[in-house]
């Protein structure tokens, strides 16, 4: 099961984590009084409010299934997503708009030297966090843990560029490199605002996962048992850390009730050994018919009708129709 335990405790120190920027930031921006300091800063409110909101998603994702929600609280953490993408998405508008206007009436800049090196800390404790966070979230299966991590990863990159700038303007002089910086530096922000937000609204719109779904029909393909005659209407569905899977598992027919819950046993044996025990299973059961023959591998099979001509690879076309296979 997902380690939502842990998350939580990485939750909760990210949370402290991200004041302690945004205090450090403060401090650079009153002695730099640089507009893209300040754009970075604002970026850093949004991560505060983000994580909070992301803390409490993690709380209801971790809670256990019920009467009114059988599949489970997990998409809480989709939405915590979705609004954190767009606190971003505001936040890199607010920042173009003020950069354009200081842009037109550049203001004076202070004690660049030691703003530089505040930004360089800064930077090197968002990549450190980010990395170790997105690791977290993807070995836990958590995207608020992901999402946080990449709220880091963006920081990291704000921060870094806005120290490029103030390196820049130091070594030329040029006050409205600032602005610039600044302005580059929203549109960045409005662009992964977007990409957080696309990736969490696709979950809770249940769009497939595409990548996923390749990686599960890899390993049936892989691992293919003589008894999984055919496999179609494959369907997988994330709901936070779990993986509920849907699908109609063709078998031989003379099979026993016993002797198929051992076949379908071995399939879900099967995707759990690879993708975590934090799967649920609605497997419906079909019975071969007789044009399966030509597709089945089974040998010495006393109740064929039909020669063996091929085996059928399972892709993404043929698992994702509602119908079983037959070679035409």
């Amino acid at each position: 099961m997902p380690n939502t335990k842990q998350n939580l405790k990485i939750q909760y120190a990210l949370t402290g984590l991200t004041v302690v920027v945004f205090v450090l930031k403060i401090i650079t921006f009153f002695l730099t009084h640089s507009l893209s300091v300040l754009s970075d800063t604002l970026e850093s409110v949004v991560n505060i409010i983000a994580t909070i909101v992301g803390t409490y998603s993690m709380f209801i994702a971790a809670k256990p299934k019920d009467k009114d929600h059988p599949y489970g609280h997990g998409k809480a953490e989709f939405v915590s997503s979705a609004f954190q993408g767009t606190l971003i998405i505001v936040v890199g508008c607010l920042i173009i708009y003020e950069s354009i206007d200081s842009y037109m009436h550049p203001g004076t800049l202070h004690n660049l030297g030691n703003g530089f090196w505040l930004l360089v800390i800064i930077a090197l404790i968002n990549i450190t966090t980010a990395l170790y966070v997105m690791r977290m979230g993807k070995k836990n299966k958590s995207i608020s843990l992901v999402t946080s991590g990449k709220l880091f990863l963006i920081d990291f990159f704000t921060t870094i560029t806005v120290a490029t700038g103030i390196l820049i303007l130091m070594v030329t002089n040029i006050q409205k490199v600032d602005s610039i910086i600044a302005i580059l530096l929203g549109g960045w922000v409005l662009y992964d605002g977007y990409k957080i937000l696309r990736a969490s609204l696709a979950g809770i719109m249940d769009e497939a996962d595409l990548a996923l779904l390749e990686n599960v029909i890899h390993e049936l393909n892989a691992n293919r048992n003589d008894n999984w005659i055919d496999l179609h209407n494959l369907r997988v569905i994330k709901y936070g850390p779990l993986l509920h899977i849907d699908c109609h598992l063709t078998m031989p027919w003379y099979l026993n009730v016993h002797e198929a819950h051992v076949v379908m046993d071995q399939f879900t044996d099967l995707i759990k050994s690879k993708f975590g025990d934090s799967v649920e299973f609605f497997i419906h059961i079909d019975g071969c018919m007789h044009f399966s023959c030509a597709i089945c591998g089974i040998q010495n099979c006393e109740k064929r009708q039909h020669s063996f001509q091929q085996k059928l690879d399972w892709n993404m076309e043929n698992v994702l129709s509602n119908h079983k296979h037959q070679l035409n």
